[in-house]
């Protein structure tokens, strides 16, 4: 028996009593990939980003363990509700607009002391005084750095599109702003790599590209990591008493921690281990997050349909969005119809062995999205579900 079909034997054990559609978190796995990235971060605390989980009982569960520390969030509402049930560090990732949410943060002791915002713009900064009530509370702030590598004098761009801040003076030159201005206070300095941390740089069957990936990611590496260090060394001189450098991602752990100038590593979805996440030299993580779709026909020989399972993720469109049909081995998309809305064909001789009811397996592209699919978890230890926890779906919160 592979490992793979071993795990298959042991899945199908524990849900044997659950009805599918269904979604599981392997603890075991889960842990491993925690422990995993604690080694590779090398000393540096790990900021858990939570769009990768999307699980209060998970992300409490691995910050529970050493080595990591606070939260990186995706909006504000997000942000505060976290804070509100208990998490004290809470950085969110990405600036908003939620003028709202801003009257509640500037007017709550314990939200402004949890949660730090982002800002790369001094509009941003204007809409938060907007929504104060009278003078309001001292607002955390965190600046971000554009990463991306920009080649030719700029007319090649790889990486995303974030923060129109690249240089040492412009961040200094907007720290100043912050740092000059009655009710908020400059924290924190975040820039991360999405194109080393979340690009694969071993594509099976692609040697060539591979290759190419791994030359851009090299440079990309060394060109930002001298940049980043004189970004701090300016903003440092405007703000001394920073209180963190952020950078990162699952795939750039140790690379990123291995830079002086940064204080703490942003992951997550290094965690659950989805299928974008296999093809790295850097590290070889678990699979720890599946879904489960039954069996409901068997149109002919070497195939069956399961209902739904039409999960794609967000990104460029594309075949590497989609789930992949993990368990049992040997089965693939038909592609005339692909991963459907309300059933799925699917293809190989695998599906023969397969009865009306049974569970396929499947790996979802991106870590957190799966769970903006099912309201609960069934967390599994050996063959046994040993809890059911909810996701933010679950606990009627769809923050984006």
């Amino acid at each position: 028996m592979t490992p793979r079909a071993a795990d298959r034997a042991r899945y199908d054990r524990a849900t044997a009593h659950l009805d599918a559609p269904l979604a599981i978190v392997d603890l075991e796995a889960f842990d491993a990939n925690a422990d995993d990235m604690v080694r590779r971060a090398a000393g540096k605390p790990i900021r858990v980003a939570s769009k990768s989980v999307r699980c209060r009982a998970l992300l409490e569960r691995v910050l529970a363990r050493p080595g990591f520390a606070g939260i990186m969030s995706f909006t504000l509402a997000e942000s505060l509700w976290l804070a509100r049930a208990g998490f004290e560090d809470v950085l969110l990732a990405y600036p908003s607009a939620d003028r709202a949410r801003f009257a509640e943060l500037t007017s709550d002791p314990k939200l402004a002391e949890a949660v730090t915002v982002m800002v790369d713009d001094p509009a941003q900064l204007d809409l938060v005084d907007g929504a104060r009530e009278g003078e309001g509370l001292e607002v955390r702030v965190c600046l971000e750095l554009d990463t991306s590598l920009q080649l030719f004098g700029g007319r090649v761009r790889v990486g995303a599109r974030r923060s129109p801040l690249r240089t040492p003076a412009q961040l200094a030159e907007l720290a100043r702003a912050v740092v000059r201005r009655p009710g908020f206070r400059l924290v924190g300095l975040m820039a991360y790599e999405g194109h080393v941390a979340g690009v694969g740089d071993a594509v099976a069957g692609s040697p060539l590209r591979s290759r190419a990936i791994r030359l851009m990611q090299s440079a990309a590496r060394r060109e930002l990591a001298a940049r980043r260090a004189e970004v701090v060394r300016a903003v440092r001189a405007v703000a001394p008493d920073l209180e963190f450098v952020n950078g990162g991602g699952t795939g750039s752990v140790q690379h990123t921690a291995a830079e002086a100038a940064v204080t703490e590593i942003a992951a997550g979805s290094g965690l659950y281990v989805p299928r974008l996440f296999d093809n790295y030299t850097s590290f070889s993580g678990r699979p720890a997050a599946l879904f489960a779709q039954p069996v409901v026909r068997r149109p002919g020989v070497g195939a069956v349909t399961v209902l739904g399972g039409g999960y794609p993720a967000s990104g460029a469109p594309g075949a590497d969005r989609l789930p992949v049909p993990y368990l049992p081995e040997g089965l693939r998309y038909d592609g005339q119809e692909g991963a459907g809305e309300v059933q799925t064909p699917l293809l190989g001789s695998a599906a023969d062995d397969l009865l009306i009811g049974d569970k396929v397996w499947f790996r979802h592209a991106k870590a957190g999205e799966l769970c903006e699919r099912f309201a609960h978890l069934s967390l599994v230890e050996g063959d046994r579900v040993t809890a059911t926890v909810p996701t933010y779906r679950g606990e009627g919160q769809t923050f984006l």
